[in-house]
């Protein structure tokens, strides 16, 4: 079982975005800014591109949902979105406000991200979701 499973079953904490019947949202304990969010399946799936089309689908639409929240919440130019995946066996999309590009380096990240501005920051994005 994937950190990723673990967090959606609730054995883990997390600073949770959003969710439905399909997906889970939220924020990356190690963010490379502000309300960085993963968006995942529920289930467990390695590869993104493993997913049946209609999956892949409605996981973007998913997505930009939140994209949608995020930006409504946090002061920002775009929201960034990637794949990268290696860290974890379960697919999922990173979104990560932006107001650069330098914003969407994955090498520059928050260190040691304070608790509570992670809990008003999640609250703030939840509160946007549609």
């Amino acid at each position: 079982m994937t950190i990723f499973s673990r967090i959606i079953n609730g054995e883990i904490p997390c600073y949770k975005i959003a969710e439905d019947d399909r997906f889970f949202a939220f924020l990356d304990i190690n963010p490379v800014n502000w309300g960085h969010t993963l968006v995942v399946p529920k289930h467990e799936e390695d590869y993104i591109f493993d997913l049946d089309d209609d999956e892949l689908a409605a996981m973007t639409l998913f997505a930009k949902r939140v994209a949608k929240a995020i930006k409504e919440a946090i002061p920002c130019k775009k929201v960034g979105v990637t794949v990268l995946g290696l860290e974890v066996p379960h697919a999922h999309i990173h979104l990560v406000p932006l107001k650069c590009e330098g914003d969407m380096d994955f090498h520059k990240k928050i260190s040691d991200p304070d608790p509570e501005k992670m809990k008003q920051i999640a609250a703030a994005v939840s509160s946007k979701f549609e």
